[in-house]
């Protein structure tokens, strides 16, 4: 009689080109933040360097969750560090921003708030599951990056209100979709609270 073969999957190295991809982006924060604060922080050339940065960090973030889930290496530790590379990589032009005097401190606040409240929400109910990021979020994350770019290029005045307008859509989407992300994590605790219950 033979063996019945093994059909449990093998776990995913945490130790892959998705998970490199996140790492890359974190890794490329301090680097932007030095091209952005170059010369005072208002050079033109620097402004435009600082935007390329931001925006080849930004995009690491699409390719690295497409090729998770197109190649099957989805790990927990990706679903962790991914929205801390982007927390961190938006929280570090949000600030600069503000030191600079280019964007309200309140806004930055509200943001930073949100993210770092999320981020400790995702390791509060850790042990019942992970909180991955909803169509919300990530519509959240592009209407940032967006207002971000905008706000980082060396434009004309007359482009202000569009720039204005984007950060304010930005700003709902990062208020409703942490309400939601409350609402998740309280329901997800409470399920897995049931579960272990004797």
């Amino acid at each position: 009689m033979s063996a019945v073969p093994d059909k449990t999957p093998a776990p995913v190295s945490n130790i892959n080109i998705a998970n490199l991809l996140t790492l890359s982006r974190l890794v490329l924060v301090p680097v932007f933040v030095i091209a952005l604060f170059a010369a005072g922080g208002h050079d033109t050339t620097w402004r435009i360097v600082a935007t390329g940065l931001f925006a080849i960090a930004s995009l690491t973030d699409q390719v690295d969750g497409w090729v998770a889930r197109r190649y099957g290496l989805v790990t927990d530790f990706g679903k962790i560090a991914d929205p801390i590379a982007d927390k961190a990589l938006t929280g570090a032009a949000l600030i600069g921003l503000s030191l600079l005097g280019e964007l309200f401190w309140w806004i930055t606040i509200v943001i930073a708030v949100r993210e770092i409240g999320v981020t400790l929400l995702r390791f509060w109910v850790i042990r019942y599951g992970v909180i991955a990021a909803s169509r919300g979020g990530k519509a959240k994350t592009l209407s940032q990056i967006a207002a971000i770019v905008l706000f980082l290029l060396p434009l004309p005045a007359a482009v202000a209100p569009v720039c204005w307008a984007l950060m304010s859509i930005a700003l709902v989407l990062t208020v409703v979709t942490g309400a939601d992300y409350v609402f998740r994590a309280v329901r997800l605790r409470a399920a897995g609270a049931r579960t272990v219950a004797p």
